[in-house]
């Protein structure tokens, strides 16, 4: 009888499992005639991500802390108005190049390529093409997770750059706590991809600045930028920076020596070209949340939302400097004004593919 009670409570806690994960879609709204919805993906573990096709947005992330307590842990908006209004790249799908080319223009095969210039002359984030567009979504499920595939095609010529290029970036959540992203795109011409995912994380759901939060990342040497914010080309070592990051660094004891008014800083990580490989680890110690990033992408840029200001976020929740920090796992910027720097060119028959993995768990 005890034995019978005990598969049966057993078959109970499996089927409670298995309800809690979910993918759920809603109507959001539309744009220029197209729906946008809004996808809540729920794993075993109750850990939401909420997401949308525009943009391919993460909108929230909801993360258990020690106590099992679960706190939106990105920064963004509760309604789609907010983001069509304009934002600094709160949570979005980033192309078709992430940060910043110089004088907005690059050439290639004997030909100038005058881009989108966005920001003071500089093309940055791609104009934010991606990020404004009404992506094509699928939900899918493999062994990294359940979520949405999104789909997005942009035209020849699309903000300056060369080729018919289709892009796909695939958001899964897996049972481990781990988010799994893909970016993959094909073109018909030569041209430049560089893609990431532009999330501004603050691990203790934003209640507090991001000063308690340590932070390592295993790069040795970053890209020196000019007044512009754009590469020099050198590769200068982090020793003796106050943006060394290569071991765990409460944030708030250096960020305030830094130009910029906090780390702006894309790290030159410690690995070979495409290898899948931890980046870093963000650790807050008041919530116990820890975040591990891991990535194939050769660079990170670590960016403190320094000049975040006047902007209402969710839950009322005003968002000022040093809110959050971004982890962008990218191709360096500028890179194809810099020969010295791994390439981002895509040709014909070639298929763009990174992998970034943001793997929550708790300090013990």
């Amino acid at each position: 009888m005890k034995k019978i009670l005990y598969l049966l409570a057993v078959l109970m806690m499996t089927n409670c499992t298995t309800k809690k994960k979910s993918i759920q879609k809603e109507h959001w709204g539309n744009v220029k005639g197209k729906e946008i919805s809004l996808y809540t993906i729920t794993n075993a573990n109750g850990m939401k991500m909420q997401i949308t096709n525009l943009g391919c947005i993460i909108t929230s992330l909801f993360v258990p802390d020690k106590d099992g307590k679960l706190d939106d842990v990105v920064l963004g908006f509760d309604n789609l108005e907010a983001y069509l209004a304009g934002h600094p790249s709160f949570g979005t799908t980033v192309g078709r190049y992430a940060n910043r080319i110089k004088n907005a223009q690059f050439v290639m095969n004997d030909s100038v390529y005058k881009l989108t210039a966005n920001e003071d002359g500089t093309s940055l984030h791609g104009g934010n093409e991606f990020r404004d567009a009404v992506w094509d979504a699928e939900t899918v499920s493999n062994e990294n997770g359940e979520g949405i595939r999104f789909h997005y095609f942009s035209p020849d010529g699309s903000f300056g750059f060369p080729g018919n290029l289709d892009v796909y970036a695939t958001y899964l959540l897996n049972d481990d706590n781990a988010i799994y992203v893909n970016f993959q795109a094909q073109t018909d011409k030569d041209t430049h991809v560089n893609m990431t995912n532009h999330s501004y994380f603050n691990l203790n759901g934003a209640k507090d600045l991001i000063y308690d939060h340590r932070v390592m990342i295993d790069a040795d040497t970053y890209t020196e930028f000019d007044e512009d914010i754009t590469p020099t080309g050198k590769l200068p070592s982090l020793e003796g920076t106050a943006w060394d990051l290569k071991t765990m660094t409460r944030l708030g004891d250096k960020i305030h020596d830094i130009p910029l008014n906090g780390y702006h800083h894309c790290y030159v990580l410690n690995k070979k070209e495409g290898e899948m490989k931890k980046a870093a680890e963000v650790i807050e110690p008041n919530s116990g949340r820890k975040l591990e990033v891991f990535t194939t992408q050769p660079g990170m840029t670590l960016y403190a939302s320094n000049g975040l200001d006047h902007i209402t976020g969710k839950y009322g929740i005003a968002y000022k400097p040093h809110a959050a920090i971004c982890l962008e796992t990218q191709h360096h910027p500028d890179t194809m004004n810099h020969p010295n720097f791994p390439s981002t060119l895509l040709k014909p028959g070639e298929t763009y593919s990174e992998i970034v993995v943001y793997d929550f768990g708790i300090v013990k």
